[in-house]
C-alpha cells in the first residue's frame, strides 16, 4: 500500500460515474487513503445511471468516510495539507472552465484551488461533450499551467458525437504516478 494520500473528487458526468468508481476502488487498494469529494451536482441528482443515495453510499464504502461535499469543507484541504495529489474523475465541462477561470463555487472547484496553493499535482479526467467546441479553450489553458496533469484523452464517439472527449479511466492510476514524480503521461491523446 502506498502512503501518498490520495483526493478523489466526482462531478455530475453520470455516464461516466460507474467507471469513476472502479477507478475509486483501484485507488483505495492502491493507497492507504483516499479523500472522496463530490460536487453538489453528484451528490445530490438522481439520474438513470443512479440515485445520488447509492452513489453516496458506494463513495463511502469505498473510501471508508463520507465524501466531502460543500465548499466549506473543502477549503481546509489545502490548509491542512489534507492530500498529496487531486483526482477530479469525471471532471465535467463545467468544472474545466471554473479550474480555468478561478471560480470556487463548487466542493470540487474548492478542493483543488485550495490543494493548489500547496503546488502539488492535480490530475484531471475529463468527460465533455463539447471538448472540441465550448471546452477547449479551457483544456487548451489548463494544458499550459503547472501543477495539471491530465489522464489521457480522446474522442470517445466521433460519429455520434464529433466534439465530444473522454478520458480513458484505465489510465488514471499510472497517471497519478506519474504526477506524483511530476511528469505527465505520455502519449495524452489516445
Amino acid at each position: 500500500m502506498r502512503p501518498e494520500r490520495i483526493g478523489f473528487a466526482m462531478c455530475g458526468s453520470f455516464c461516466c460515474h460507474e467507471k469513476a468508481l472502479c477507478t475509486l476502488e483501484e485507488l483505495t487498494k492502491n493507497f492507504a487513503s483516499v479523500v472522496p469529494i463530490l460536487s453538489p451536482c453528484a451528490a445530490s441528482t438522481d439520474t438513470r445511471f443512479g440515485t445520488a443515495r447509492e452513489l453516496l453510499a458506494r463513495v463511502e464504502e469505498l473510501t471508508g468516510q463520507p465524501p466531502i461535499t460543500t465548499i466549506a469543507d473543502a477549503e481546509p484541504i489545502g490548509p491542512k495539507g489534507m492530500v498529496d495529489v487531486l483526482v477530479i474523475a469525471p471532471c465535467t465541462g463545467a468544472t474545466l472552465a471554473r479550474l480555468a477561470h478561478g471560480l470556487t463555487d463548487t466542493a470540487v472547484a474548492m478542493a483543488a484551488k485550495s490543494h493548489l496553493r500547496n503546488a502539488k499535482p492535480l490530475v484531471i479526467a475529463f468527460s465533455t461533450n463539447d471538448g472540441l467546441s465550448g471546452s477547449a479553450a479551457n483544456i487548451a489553458a489548463l494544458l499550459t499551467r503547472r501543477n495539471y496533469y491530465f489522464v489521457p484523452f480522446g474522442q470517445d464517439d466521433a460519429a455520434a458525437k464529433p466534439t465530444s472527449l473522454a478520458a480513458d479511466f484505465t489510465k488514471v492510476l499510472p497517471t497519478v504516478e506519474a504526477a506524483l514524480r511530476g511528469e505527465q503521461l505520455q502519449p495524452i491523446l489516445v
